[in-house]
């Protein structure tokens, strides 16, 4: 199976909300695919972001496909909201859902796409009984909650060990990279085996986003 080209996911989390229109189209203008709607409830992670008000102007700004990664406690009661708001695609953590294949078929039920979420120290072997139900795996590179964090390294090779458990599977799915993603390690990154990169401050902490964005696209291009 031939792997698809590498999207740069910029997330809105980093943004300036006063200018959010603004910053979505400038990443856009510069190569960015997808955009990335990081959403904290204060409890599964600790951090307050925002909800499918916030994922609702994005839609409004931009055609981009939006990719919504929900960090919060009882996803299922919130997926009618972020697939109204204009999700493209809701992310799931699997540390907090109990019927994890009920979840994600909801959400394809739904008319979106699906993907599963996991953090940093939990094992990829969990994943296997749902690799040929999702869209997407995302792997979370930093501990989630929190914007600006540094990269966890051994990521690398959870990203090369997961590309590994997908050719076995024969599964379709995407892998993204969520946190600490910047020019120093996304071509390293693409190279494990990931298809998705999301990048925050990396992106929207530049004077010229445009010009940021097209930079990790070619970085990840070369």
């Amino acid at each position: 199976m031939s792997r698809p080209t590498p999207i740069l996911a910029p997330s809105i989390l980093a943004a300036d909300f006063t200018r959010l229109g603004e910053h979505i189209r400038q990443s856009v203008d510069g190569g960015a695919g997808w955009i990335h709607c990081d959403v904290m409830d204060g409890h599964f992670v600790p951090n307050i972001s925002y909800g499918p008000l916030v994922v609702q102007a994005a839609n409004r700004a931009t055609d981009t496909f939006l990719d919504v990664h929900l960090m919060i406690q009882r996803p299922d009661e919130y997926l009618q909201a972020f697939v109204e708001a204009g999700a493209d695609l809701i992310s799931v953590h699997i540390e907090a859902v109990p019927h994890l294949h009920r979840t994600i078929h909801r959400i394809k039920e739904s008319g979106v796409m699906a993907g599963v979420a996991i953090n940093p120290a939990t094992s990829l072997t969990l994943l296997e009984p749902i690799l040929n139900d999702v869209d997407l795996v995302v792997l979370m590179s930093v501990n989630p909650g929190f914007g600006g964090q540094s990269f966890i390294t051994s990521t690398y090779n959870r990203t090369t060990r997961l590309a590994a458990m997908r050719a076995e599977a024969d599964a379709g799915f995407r892998i993204e990279i969520d946190g600490g993603v910047g020019a120093g390690n996304i071509r390293h990154l693409v190279q494990a085996g990931a298809d998705v990169l999301v990048a925050g401050n990396s992106v929207f902490g530049a004077a010229d986003v445009t010009a940021r964005c097209r930079e990790l696209v070619a970085l990840m291009h070369g």
